[in-house]
């Protein structure tokens, strides 16, 4: 019995370790290819970047944790940000209703999201997210007539384009966000309930969790999280662009899945969520030092993708069978 449940540890720390492994070999990779990628401008630059999809991927996390998934978080990105951007145009020129204009619509979105799952009982929020995906994308192309949007307030610039002691602003509030979030998971009751759902939803709900509040929580949380992340883009890229972050979706799940969350639901860390973030940040920064064409980035990520699902099939069959073993 002794020896099974050393094999289970030992698996069980391999597959912990295995992307924090990955970020350091990657990094040490890329020391040795391009001699710029350990300048201090590079680095600074690898966490201005990996800033926005770390944001949405912490939205991104709780949803995964629940079970669930949400394919439309860039959409919700573009169109928040340029609903700001019409209200600007429109004379709105104060920051902070400019914010709450671009922070109330990704919420709403994550709510109605909630809703096409809680209420309408759709099968899977696949379903739901890649439609609502398709109608946020069409509705921020529709009212920006598919022109991007520049001249915001410096104000709202900042938070993407500032520095603090040559280190980015954006990043720090990432930072904020992930202890904030690992606080919310780890010590309150409904992180508790996250959890809850993910790993048995029928126990959940005989335990007295309200299920739907609680995903209507996680999806609206999610769209918030993607609004955030479209001020920080701002801030990048001065401008607000109704295709902004094609490929942020899937690099929000792959940066959770990465980082050991599982589409079955019940288990993620914000920890491991970070080193996903800044594993596909690494992979990005470093085919650019070395030039690569953007097709071929395409391609790269969309093999890490594969990879980090089928080690999670991989992780979720090791971890029933230690389960069958130590019934045994």
């Amino acid at each position: 019995m002794a020896n099974i449940n050393l094999g289970k540890s030992w698996k069980e720390v391999a597959f912990k370790l295995a992307p924090l492994l990955s970020l350091v070999i990657l990094s040490v990779y890329l020391t040795f290819a391009s001699s710029n990628f350990l300048k201090i401008d590079n680095m600074m630059n690898i966490l201005r970047q990996a800033s926005t999809i770390a944001l949405v991927a912490l939205g991104m996390l709780i949803v995964i944790i629940t079970a669930g998934i949400d394919l439309s978080v860039g959409s919700i990105l573009a169109l928040s940000i340029v609903t700001m951007g019409v209200a600007l145009k429109a004379g709105v020129t104060n920051p902070l209703i400019l914010v709450l204009v671009c922070v109330a619509v990704g919420i709403a979105f994550g709510v109605v999201n909630g809703l096409l799952l809680t209420k309408l009982n759709l099968p899977h929020p696949f379903i739901s997210t890649i439609g609502t995906r398709n109608i946020g994308q069409g509705l921020a192309l529709l009212i920006t007539g598919a022109a991007p949007i520049i001249g915001f307030p410096k104000i709202i610039e900042a938070p993407g384009a500032g520095n603090v002691g040559g280190f980015p602003v954006s990043f720090l509030l990432v930072l904020v966000a992930y202890v904030l979030v690992h606080i919310m998971l780890n010590n309150t009751v409904l992180g508790r309930q996250i959890y809850s759902i993910g790993g048995n939803k029928e126990a959940a709900i005989v335990a007295g969790i309200n299920v739907k509040r609680v995903l209507l929580f996680v999806y609206g949380f999610s769209g918030f999280m993607c609004s955030l992340a479209g001020i920080i883009y701002i801030g990048r890229v001065g401008a607000a662009i109704p295709l902004a972050g094609p490929t942020t979706d899937m690099d929000a799940i792959a940066a959770v899945i990465i980082g050991g969350a599982s589409f079955s639901g019940g288990k993620g860390t914000v920890s491991g969520t970070m080193i996903g973030v800044l594993l596909i940040a690494l992979i990005r920064n470093g085919l650019n030092l070395m030039s690569a064409a953007s097709d071929l980035q395409y391609i790269v990520i969309g093999l890490v993708i594969i990879i980090a699902v089928f080690a999670d099939v991989v992780r979720t069959k090791v971890e029933e069978k230690a389960r069958r073993l130590a019934k045994a």
